[in-house]
């Protein structure tokens, strides 16, 4: 575009650009959830002697990693309307399709080494790594289209289509493994889920899933805000309708959002067995739950439409901090389940009063008032 479209008022000026996205910011319940992760920060702070422990540290961003990695891909079918409950049966079967080829007591490449100290192991040279994580992946990425063609082009809910296939998922985990976890896994592989990175600068260490995830969450940002897929799905979650009278083909983004689903999960999956050092049948178990919950409460919308990466990211690392703070303080681990419910539900009653047509209303009428008071102190503004 020339400046004299800029001129002749077609276009934004750049400083009411900057202040739109900055209101977009503070009025998501990414800001409220983030506040409230601080707070309970500096309680487990101020209460705690172990808290802020570089071990403790490390555990506790290292836990709630594959959790936010699968959240990102649980966002994308979110914020379109849906909702994948097979995320944690999609971990533990990507997990075992990883583990399947470079554990000794599976994988057709095994070969019995002598130890230093004399004894006979079974191991799988390096070489088949690389193999290993592509199968977890794609192992993901197949169930994930399965997902969005049970959706897209089967017609099913989302909620019944993925609920068969937590259910397929997993019986695939016990059938395949009979029940029976597959261990001796490759230590580079191992490697990739227990390694850290050494930060010169604090005392701290960065976890190798850690920095995984940091990459993740910037890619999937960029896909969901700056390209025409990230758009479409925002489109679908807002109006169904709509998009489809827009021209937007509904069916490819929901498979799609489906299957990138899928795909976190894979990669999800795959680090967390790398960081047990085994692949067990029972893996992830109830991790839909902690995962859905972390896009819930990053601020994603129950109707769709709504929902950010940063939000699941905070989400996540808001669950693992009040269990990690429970466990400190001495809760009862039984009680646990119940204050991750709890959070969810308040989550979701926020949402929705966020929602509500007076709070809508009081949020508009609050950014008219100050776009119109920084115009009217602001001569370069009314000229633009």
């Amino acid at each position: 575009m020339d400046n004299d479209q800029q001129s002749k008022g077609q276009l934004p000026s750049y400083g009411q650009t900057s202040r739109r996205w900055l209101r977009n910011i503070i009025s998501g319940q990414e800001v409220g959830v983030f506040f409230i992760l601080t707070l309970m920060c500096v309680y487990l702070w101020y209460s705690t002697d172990t808290f802020t422990t570089p071990q403790n540290v490390s555990n506790v961003i290292l836990a709630f990693s594959w959790i936010a990695i699968a959240a990102f891909g649980q966002s994308l079918v979110i914020i379109t309307g849906g909702i994948d409950l097979s995320t944690g049966s999609v971990m533990a079967l990507s997990g075992l399709a990883a583990a399947y080829f470079i554990s000794g007591d599976q994988s057709p490449w095994a070969v019995k080494q002598v130890t230093d100290a004399g004894r006979e192991i079974v191991v799988v040279n390096s070489q088949y790594v690389p193999l290993a994580l592509l199968a977890g992946c794609a192992m993901g990425v197949f169930l994930g289209m399965i997902n969005g063609m049970l959706v897209a082009l089967g017609g099913l809910p989302p909620f019944i289509a993925t609920l068969g296939m937590m259910s397929i998922a997993r019986g695939i985990c016990y059938g395949w493994a009979k029940g029976w976890p597959f261990r001796n896994l490759n230590n580079d592989f191992r490697q990739i889920g227990q390694g850290e990175l050494e930060l010169p600068l604090v005392a701290y260490n960065l976890p190798y899933p850690t920095i995984v995830m940091i990459i993740f969450v910037i890619v999937m940002t960029v896909f969901l805000t700056r390209t025409i897929w990230g758009y479409r799905i925002y489109a679908l979650g807002g109006n169904e309708q709509a998009a489809q009278l827009s021209g937007i083909n509904t069916r490819q983004v929901k498979l799609l959002a489906f299957t990138l689903s899928g795909l976190m999960a894979g990669i999800g999956g795959t680090l967390m067995t790398a960081r047990l050092g085994v692949a067990m049948p029972t893996a992830a178990q109830g991790y839909e739950l902690d995962v859905i919950a972390a896009v819930f409460i990053g601020g994603a919308s129950v109707k769709g439409g709504k929902g950010t990466m940063i939000g699941a990211l905070i989400g996540a690392a808001t669950m693992q901090v009040l269990r990690n703070g429970m466990n400190l303080r001495g809760v009862d681990a039984y009680w646990q389940p119940e204050a991750i419910g709890f959070v969810i539900i308040l989550a979701i009653a926020f949402d929705r009063a966020r929602q509500a047509p007076r709070t809508s209303a009081f949020f508009k009428n609050l950014y008219t008032q100050t776009d119109n008071r920084k115009t009217s102190s602001d001569p370069g503004e009314t000229l633009r």
